[in-house]
């Protein structure tokens, strides 16, 4: 039996229907950019996660460097953030021209290790940005606690994490910004790049409203420096037809992790995901620790059996030669180091049958237990 990883043309062929409705819409209108469909898709987000508003962007990467940017973290500045995250989160802070300030995983949870921040901060410290890794919001509530008594901000990476919730809160409620992905393979996945901004801030969903179209609201009259970063029609129509059905994929994806947990429990030799008391996870990926040093193995076998899986991430940002230059080398954070080496991506989406669940579960116990 073949397990893909994510299957996005079955998705396709489910909403084909729709999106050529959609498509055959904005061809005949020739309106690509920012129109109907983005202005739309705005409203619809930002009720859907429960936000004053919410503006469409070009890549989750573009909307983590705009927060920062439109909210004036610069040069000499350091901003906090995990590790263990795709390496967008610290280039929205390289490409302010601030600094990354990198802590460990948490090791149960693999967001960032909330006892180890307050260590890390400076007097060039005026940001922490927490990422909701793999759809689990990260432990808020102190961190929150940590930026009130030292006059920090908080924004959010939930490029993972749409319609998860921590203590009953929607992600994007807690910073004063929070970027979100809407890369092909996400939970809510455009046919292309696309991303987007929520904030409760009046004055500042202007600002970025602004500089996300070249400082502009009125075409050629430009009131500061933007960039383009805006979005395209033919992306807010797809992710636009996609909300719609987002609450059922999440229950789905939430029911197959269920499956997952049950089906695995008791194995030697890997660990399950553990939750975090209070977080709603929304399982945009399902990940195992294999111990023993077998990770590899174990996912070359299960390529063997036509599953496929996924690596995220295999080398910590502090690792990677783009950020060489810090200085941190093997050991700065041991634990991020250890979980990078272990951590699989088992195959996870809304229309993934219980009879693959049931397969790529049999075939990990056959793996440890013959």
């Amino acid at each position: 039996m073949k397990v893909p990883f994510v299957d996005l043309r079955g998705q396709y062929l489910r909403l084909k229907p729709e999106l050529d409705a959609a498509f055959q819409d904005i061809f005949e209108r020739t309106a690509f950019i920012s129109g109907k469909y983005v202005a739309a898709f705005e409203k619809a987000f930002a009720e859907a996660q429960k936000v004053k508003y919410f503006a469409g962007m070009s890549s989750g990467t573009d909307a983590v460097h705009l927060m920062l940017w439109a909210c004036g973290v610069k040069a000499g500045d350091e901003v906090i953030v995990p590790v263990n995250t795709f390496i967008a989160t610290a280039e929205g802070i390289s490409l302010c021209g601030a600094t990354p300030v990198f802590v460990d995983n948490d090791p149960d949870t693999y967001t960032i290790d909330v006892h180890q921040i307050e260590g890390k901060i400076t007097t060039k410290t005026v940001a922490i940005l927490p990422v909701h890794l793999y759809g689990q919001p990260a432990d808020m509530d102190p961190i929150l606690d940590l930026a009130s008594r030292h006059g920090l901000a908080v924004f959010e990476d939930a490029c993972q994490a749409h319609l998860a919730a921590y203590k009953g809160r929607a992600v994007g409620l807690f910073g004063r910004a929070t970027a979100f992905s809407f890369f092909p393979g996400k939970n809510l996945g455009a046919y292309g790049e696309a991303g987007g901004l929520a904030t409760n801030d009046d004055e500042l969903y202007q600002k970025i409203y602004r500089m996300r179209g070249h400082g502009s609201v009125e075409r050629y009259v430009h009131e500061i420096i933007g960039h383009n970063y805006r979005m395209e029609e033919i992306q807010a129509a797809v992710l636009l037809t996609k909300l719609r059905y987002l609450e059922e994929w999440t229950a789905r994806r939430k029911a197959i992790a269920s499956l997952y947990d049950e089906l695995l429990k008791g194995v030697d030799g890997i660990v399950l995901p553990r939750r975090l008391p209070g977080a709603d996870h929304v399982y945009h990926l399902y990940v195992i620790r294999v111990e023993g040093g077998r990770r590899d193995e174990l996912q070359n076998y299960l390529k063997s059996q036509e599953i496929d899986t996924g690596l995220h991430y295999p080398i910590p940002i502090h690792l990677q030669k783009a950020y060489a230059a810090f200085g941190h080398g093997k050991g700065s954070f041991p634990v991020a180091e250890r979980q990078a080496s272990a951590l699989l991506s088992l195959p996870l989406y809304p229309e993934m049958e219980r009879d693959k669940v049931e397969y790529v579960c049999e075939r990990i116990r056959s793996y440890f237990h013959g």
